[in-house]
């Protein structure tokens, strides 16, 4: 989800952080889709205080939006049993 050099980016920043700092070194950076930056996922959480990098990439995943995951709902894996489609025949594309 995180663009190649952004997570490198988050880890390299002194800690702890604010929302505003990380926004301020890293917020221009798309996230892996393109369609969303640092600053649009984490402006959906509000302000917050990140004690190490891996906080501050836990709060990126948790603010991406639904558009940039993907198709919704998609799995390539099979079905386990019979009852996982719920009653549906199985769509192959």
């Amino acid at each position: 989800m995180l663009s190649h050099g952004t997570r490198e980016a988050i880890d390299e920043l002194e800690y702890p952080i604010t929302t505003e700092e990380l926004v301020e070194a890293v917020g221009d950076r798309r996230l892996l889709d393109g369609t969303e930056t640092v600053e649009d996922a984490l402006g959906r959480l509000g302000p917050e205080r990140y004690e190490r990098p891996r906080d501050a990439r836990f709060a990126l995943y948790t603010g991406i939006s639904g558009t940039a995951i993907g198709r919704r709902h998609y799995s390539d894996r099979e079905p386990s049993t019979g009852d996982a489609l719920g009653g549906r025949e199985q769509v192959s594309f």
